[in-house]
């Protein structure tokens, strides 16, 4: 068998399972007042260049519902993508930690939300109009949930025009080092720099253990979040045990190096399979996700020769990399590709 299902299916890097062994040691204060948690704060605020709040959570659903509850009133509108996975999964998290938070889809390509498209949405509703909700934030997810990287000028385009209507800006960064990869500029640029209040900081999805976090830019934001977190269940215990797999996830560039792994794995599947005829890419791969349009016939083919991937339709399946995905089931995946598509069809017409 080689799994593409998702990057969550895979193993955590060795080095995060060394940091949890050496955090087993001796005792510490609970629920976030230890020296791992303590020495999280100042790493994050070196990594990010500014002073930043970092609270470890469970899973990347809290994350993305907590910190819209944050930066949105119950009543509030919260603009997102079509395809954002607040938007499509998530069983409505965010309206449900919201208080009733509504979430406004935003059309744009690939997964993105159109700045333009923004603009008019938001345009719909003027101050004052009470038998509307109000805009209260906007939701970025990098990368998007289709694969694509908002370049940073998007980035700051979106985030512009929610100031101009004092949004809060939220990111939905479930795989931020993949496009942090692919950009090749700093966690600032990507993030506050641009415009950012407030991130869901993934790590599962990138060789991570049992944790992601939430970094929190906009101070104003930070003490309402941490009663959130306590009343949805969301502060650890054993805090050190999280903030230590955070510690050592972004040490000397790892988490880096694991999201740069994934992504090149998945563009040479996307540069082996380019000209296959029957077979389409839905999207630009540029993270570690393909969307491939191809036969129905294909698909139960490669299910027969032991791949694992989702359908997402009919004719829609996705693949993603690991940070150990290797070359060689890159490989293996390309071939059977071009043998299947190849011979899709004639199957079909049998």
């Amino acid at each position: 068998m080689i799994d593409y299902r998702s990057d969550n299916t895979g193993r955590a890097a060795p080095e995060i399972l060394e940091a949890l062994v050496r955090a087993n040691n001796g005792t510490a204060l609970g629920y976030g007042a230890d020296e791992w948690t303590a020495r999280l704060q100042e790493r994050f605020r070196e990594l990010f260049e500014t002073p930043v709040r970092v609270f470890p959570v469970a899973t990347g659903t809290a994350a993305n519902a907590l910190s819209l509850a944050a930066a949105s009133p119950s009543w509030g509108l919260v603009y997102c993508s079509e395809a954002a996975h607040i938007n499509t999964a998530e069983a409505n998290a965010a309206g449900f930690f919201g208080g009733g938070l509504k979430l406004v889809p935003v059309a744009g390509p690939h997964g993105r939300v159109d700045p333009d498209a923004f603009a008019r949405s938001l345009a719909a509703i003027q101050p004052g109009q009470l038998h509307r909700g109000q805009p209260a934030a906007v939701n970025i997810t990098q990368a998007s949930d289709v694969g694509t990287v908002y370049p940073l000028a998007e980035i700051r385009a979106v985030a512009e025009i929610a100031k101009r209507r004092r949004l809060k800006v939220h990111m939905d960064g479930a795989r931020f080092a993949n496009a942090l990869a692919r950009l090749e500029c700093s966690p600032a640029e990507m993030s506050w720099r641009a415009g950012v209040d407030i991130l869901s900081f993934g790590a599962t999805k990138n060789g991570g253990a049992l944790c992601d976090a939430i970094v929190v830019f906009n101070p104003e934001l930070a003490d309402g979040l941490a009663v959130q977190l306590r009343r949805a269940g969301q502060v650890w215990s054993k805090m050190r045990f999280a903030s230590a797999q955070l510690m050592a996830y972004v040490e000397n560039g790892l988490w880096l190096q694991l999201a740069a792994a994934s992504n090149a794995v998945a563009a040479r599947i996307a540069g082996g399979i380019e000209a296959v005829p029957g077979l389409r890419l839905v999207a630009p791969v540029e993270v570690n996700e393909l969307f491939l349009e191809l036969p129905g016939a294909a698909m139960d083919a490669l299910e027969r020769e032991g791949f694992q991937f989702y359908r997402r339709s009919p004719t829609l399946a996705r693949f993603v990399c690991r940070f150990d995905t290797s070359e060689a089931e890159a490989d293996a995946l390309i071939a059977a590709l071009c043998r299947n598509c190849a011979a899709a069809p004639a199957r079909a017409a049998e």
